[in-house]
């Protein structure tokens, strides 16, 4: 029987390209998103995948949520924690709410969804749990302390869990990408992307599919050894 895997933040650049690898490797994929109607059922229409609707950063709509896709698809084996924001700014003009906001998405996120697929990943032995985390997480980023401070959380939260799921045959591990050209990077001004391209040892963005690849294989069969671990897809900029 497929797997079935949860996507959030799944019908759109880096996540469309997770949910598409998770299918092509046989498993049943459930797409979450958080707004644009319009463009999930475009998604859903291009490939076939179910688009469910609702705010990662919702304790109650996460719990809700993954009840529906167990109910609609099955019990769900595999989770991607894709979902993130920016409301970026130096901290002279960041705002309390930008800050919560990004911390309450990109690493509350994570937690609500673990928190609601954990219990039965735990009692079916077996789990694949994958935390996008950011190379600005790893490195900071100037104008970012909330999104490179959720991110970085998102690494300390994988290993922890790491150490819970082991034994249990749920294996949690993150993936950092470097700039990838998605519309959250197409949004950058062209001159200040010059100066990040010119960053990247092997001289140009990642692609989406790129970062896919990754994902899918940490959340393979054959990734049953690798848990707590951060896979740096980020071509040479960050190494460490």
């Amino acid at each position: 029987m497929a797997r079935v895997a949860i996507v959030t933040g799944g019908t759109r650049g880096i996540g469309e390209a997770i949910s598409l690898a998770l299918r092509d490797q046989g498993m049943t994929v459930a797409a979450n998103y958080a707004g644009n109607d319009e463009k999930a059922r475009a998604f859903t229409e291009r490939t076939g995948i179910r688009a469910y609707k609702w705010d990662v950063g919702d304790h109650q709509a996460c719990q809700d949520g993954v009840a529906q896709v167990a109910a609609d698809l099955g019990p769900v084996d595999v989770l991607v924690n894709n979902a993130g924001i920016t409301r970026d700014g130096t901290i002279l003009k960041m705002t309390l709410d930008m800050w919560e906001e990004v911390i309450r998405i990109n690493l509350g996120g994570c937690f609500n969804m673990a928190k609601a697929v954990f219990p039965g990943m735990r009692d079916r032995k077996w789990g694949r749990i994958v935390n996008i985390g950011s190379i600005n997480g790893q490195g900071g980023q100037y104008g970012q302390v909330n999104y490179a401070a959720a991110k970085s959380g998102i690494h300390g939260f994988t290993k922890a869990l790491a150490q819970e799921g082991a034994r249990f045959g749920v294996t949690v591990n993150a993936l950092a990408p470097g700039y990838i050209d998605t519309d959250m990077v197409a949004a950058v001004p062209a001159d200040v992307l010059e100066k990040i391209v010119a960053k990247i040892p092997v001289g140009r963005l990642g692609q989406a599919h790129e970062i896919a690849r990754g994902v899918a294989f940490l959340c393979s069969e054959d990734a049953g050894f690798v848990t707590g671990s951060t896979l740096s897809i980020n071509g040479g900029q960050h190494m460490y």
